[in-house]
């Protein structure tokens, strides 16, 4: 693995453009302290300090095919030599291959696909087409749950990113979703929560007349709020309520799609087919930005003489088309979709429950492929989260103390709220997987100090 020499100069230099320049996301400007990096590769990226870190945060959770995967980084390079950019309205070989690639892995008749530069502009189409589709304004979306942070996507977003600019009238509704292990059902098994969280759903439908309703909107796996697997059962029977309806099904694979669960898209391990499907991340592991919503034919004919009202300048950029069919090809020809599901089914589920078994400080573990999330509590018996719901400050602290456990072990961590997410490349390999349960381990520890 290349690595350069430590430079702390150069590194100090950097920090100090960046604190004098850049406007941070989700952060106090006068508080963030971001790590200057100097490099990165495979499953891992390193400081100008000669500090190096094993990704178990896949940055975002979505550099799926690892850092500079050789193949990918020769396609951009390729394509800027041949063709830099060009409008969205021209037919251009990349941008069409890349099309012909996603949907050729998309559940069902989703074989049209609408590029964007991201998730959030993703699910700002498919409601935007859902809506015009039906004729109907409402859209329904889990409180547990993260869609974007563009205006239409951050109403439907459940968490307390939400908040700040909840406008409540951007005809959104939001319901409880299937979370077994925190039920807001009362439910016992895993049956009982589908059950109840499929009737609760219906009768928000019916309480909101289900003539007013565009689209139900699910992330297939709950990502960000907590890598939640629904129940067998659940999608399936979301399915049938908007086929009774007549409500657009959309699927949010922006976090869990391409390979993250051990499959290309989290739909296949139930064999569930949406109208709608939006990704990113994965689909280039963020090389390039790229976004899209795949589509029904049913939805796609709706457009066929009447003009689609939206369009972004860089949609379909071929710099990422030529990254996207690039991460595609490579993750087929290697096996890394298949890489994840072993590593999940052979490593991280076995290891993560065995570190849950030693330490009282883990309440539960749950996930898929390279998709796993351990929830920290302060008493397994009451399940009290280790710190409070969206807790900051000194209430925070002990997720705090126990991130920088990680990260002083050479793990870079995803830390929410009273969870941490183990989220490694798909690439990741069985030997650095086992290093990351290693470091967790130790990390787990300090977590532990805080339980009663």
């Amino acid at each position: 693995m290349s690595t350069q020499q430590p430079d702390p100069q150069a590194g100090a230099a950097v920090k100090a453009a960046d604190r004098a320049h850049v406007f941070h996301s989700w952060s106090a400007q006068g508080l963030v302290d971001p790590l200057a990096v100097a490099g990165a590769e495979g499953s891992y990226f390193w400081d100008y300090d000669g500090n190096r870190y094993l990704d178990f945060s896949s940055q975002l959770v979505n550099t799926n095919i690892g850092h500079q995967h050789p193949k990918v980084v020769a396609a951009v390079q390729e394509q800027a030599a041949r063709l830099c950019t060009i409008a969205p309205g021209f037919a251009v070989d990349v941008r069409s291959e890349a099309a012909r690639l996603i949907a050729e892995r998309t559940p069902g008749d989703l074989d049209k696909v609408f590029f964007t530069n991201g998730g959030a502009e993703a699910v700002e189409n498919a409601v935007r087409m859902a809506r015009l589709h039906t004729g109907r304004t409402k859209v329904l979306s889990a409180y547990r749950s993260y869609h974007g942070a563009t205006a239409a996507a951050i109403n439907l977003t459940g968490d307390p990113r939400r908040w700040p600019s909840d406008t409540a009238s951007a005809g959104v509704v939001h319901f409880w979703g299937p979370y077994l292990y925190r039920s807001h059902f009362h439910a016992t098994t895993e049956e009982q929560e589908c059950e109840r969280a499929l009737a609760h759903l219906e009768e928000v439908v019916a309480f909101e007349g289900p003539q007013t309703v565009a689209a139900i909107i699910l992330e297939t796996i709950v990502g960000t709020a907590g890598i939640l697997v629904p129940p067998a059962g659940y999608l399936a029977g979301v399915r049938e309520i908007c086929d009774r309806y007549g409500i657009v099904f959309v699927l949010d694979e922006v976090m869990a799609g391409f390979g993250r669960t051990g499959e290309w898209f989290a739909a296949d391990h139930w064999r569930v087919t949406p109208d709608l499907l939006t990704f990113a991340k994965g689909v280039n592991s963020g090389y390039v930005p790229l976004g899209g919503v795949a589509i029904s034919a049913e939805i796609a004919a709706t457009f066929d003489r009447r003009p689609y009202p939206g369009g972004l300048t860089y949609s379909g950029h071929p710099l990422a088309c030529a990254s996207a069919v690039a991460t595609i090809n490579a993750m087929a020809e290697e096996g890394i979709v298949e890489n994840a599901a072993r590593i999940g089914e052979s490593v991280l589920g076995p290891g993560l429950r065995e570190l849950a078994e030693r330490h009282p400080s883990v309440g539960e573990v749950r996930g898929l492929g390279v998709f796993w999330a351990l929830e920290l509590v302060k008493d397994r018996v009451t399940r009290e989260p280790l710190v409070p719901y969206n807790a900051s400050g000194e209430a925070a602290a002990p997720m705090g103390a126990f991130a920088a456990a990680c990260k002083k072990a050479g793990l870079w961590p995803f830390v929410n709220m009273n969870r941490t997410h183990v989220v490694p490349p798909c690439t990741v390999t069985e030997a650095e997987a086992k290093e990351g349960l290693a470091a967790l381990d130790e990390a787990l520890t300090v977590a532990d100090r805080y339980t009663v």
